[in-house]
């Protein structure tokens, strides 16, 4: 007799990114355990597509003695049909930025957080056990209301590092000069703006030969781009360098050329880049936030300031001091080893044999008109799919009403 199935789905599976990354480790594991293990999804980067299928196919693939793990995100299509099936399900929580952070920024994604985290209170009763994949997100969930939680820890790839860096990127910055980096989206929460003030008042008052680079796109907010850029110019400070989308080869460049990598984020679910400036052998200093302590893990500099000149300080301690910064990267090296010693597969079996041992969750609360609301929705997608003159034609919906793309 074959094994019960053990399905994902998830909004989009990205390319590289630490969530794609654990979707594809998590198939592994299951497949190599000998379950039957599908990825659905809405939307997946073209590289991955043939590794995954459709959310709507899903529908075929149920049944109520399969478990599903829903890796949930901002609510989606994809989780809102996974709620209303007869599966087992155990969810993923990869955490919701909260939605203040883009208050006259993003106000799409202010309603998008903002109704996303609400709807993570509506799988308490649903799901068999709810798994935070640090234990800052397995506090949120336990916050939440839900009663059985865990934590399936995020052990990153680095894979995307082991190249060779890019050649003519290194000239471009391989002088004498002090790199401070940083790298992740150009959004909100990660604080950009303290970065740089930390970083002016290490250029003005200990280093005026420094260079600041931050890596990381800033698509859909390029207002906050902008006040970023604004703030470089009234604080003069030089070389400042938003270098966006990088290949694997220029990231290498990056981390080979830094002296120190400055976090300042006030929001992380786990913060993978700094793993990276671990494995990369670059002092750490990071600003003692949300899960950023445990991903850290004792290692590194944690600091509790937003006062710009004593940051700076602690850059000029570090960059300016070879044997303090090997102590770091050293205490750094540890902290890697024991996060990429866990057994993750057998920890994730674990939490499979539990979800299957749980009592399965009642049936799901769902309208009675959902899966007709459901095909009406389906419908509407051909019609905008394969006659958008048509499509423009509909009227609008009434004031008040909901977003027909929610």
């Amino acid at each position: 007799m074959s094994r019960r199935a053990v399905h994902q789905v998830l909004a989009t599976l990205s390319y590289g990114d630490a969530i794609g990354h654990e979707v594809l480790g998590i198939q592994r594991v299951l497949r190599e355990a000998g379950y039957e293990s599908d990825i659905f999804v809405e939307t997946a980067d073209a590289r991955l597509e043939s590794r995954t299928y459709d959310f709507r196919d899903l529908l075929d693939a149920s049944h109520p003695e399969n478990l599903l793990i829903h890796h949930f995100s901002i609510g989606s299509r994809a989780s809102r049909v996974a709620f209303a099936l007869p599966d087992r399900m155990t969810l993923v929580y990869h955490n919701i930025t909260p939605p203040e952070y883009f208050v006259g920024v993003h106000e799409q994604l202010v309603t998008l957080c903002y109704h996303g985290r609400r709807e993570l209170a509506a799988y308490a009763d649903r799901v068999v056990l709810a798994l935070g994949d640090s234990e800052f997100n397995r506090q949120e969930l336990e916050a939440a209301g839900f009663p059985r939680t865990g934590v399936l820890p995020v052990v990153p790839s680095f894979a995307h590092l082991d190249v060779e860096p890019h050649r003519f990127f290194t000239a471009a910055f391989d002088d004498d000069r002090t790199n401070v980096i940083f790298v992740g989206r150009v959004i909100p929460n990660k604080k950009i703006e303290d970065v740089i003030r930390a970083f002016a008042a290490y250029q003005s008052r200990f280093n005026p030969r420094s260079r600041l680079l931050f890596v990381g796109g800033y698509s859909a907010f390029e207002q906050y781009f902008a006040m970023l850029q604004r703030l470089v110019r009234a604080l003069g400070v030089r070389d400042v360098h938003f270098l966006g989308h990088v290949t694997n080869e220029e990231l290498r460049s990056v981390y080979e050329l830094a002296d120190v990598f400055l976090c300042a984020s006030e929001h992380e679910g786990f913060c993978v880049p700094l793993v990276e400036a671990f494995h990369m052998g670059v002092p750490v200093l990071a600003y003692a936030a949300s899960a950023v302590p445990a991903t850290m893990d004792g290692a590194g500099v944690l600091y509790d300031t937003k006062d710009p000149l004593r940051v700076a300080a602690l850059i000029d301690a570090v960059a300016g001091d070879a044997a303090l910064a090997d102590r770091i990267v050293a205490a750094q090296d540890a902290a890697l080893a024991r996060l990429v010693g866990r057994d993750f597969g057998r920890l994730l079996l674990d939490f499979v044999d539990r979800s299957f041992a749980v009592e399965p969750a009642p049936e799901a609360a769902v309208t009675f008109d959902f899966w007709h609301q459901y095909e009406q929705r389906e419908r509407l997608d051909e019609i905008r799919q394969y006659r958008p003159s048509l499509y423009q034609a509909l009227p609008l919906p009434p004031p008040g009403a909901a977003d027909p793309e929610a």
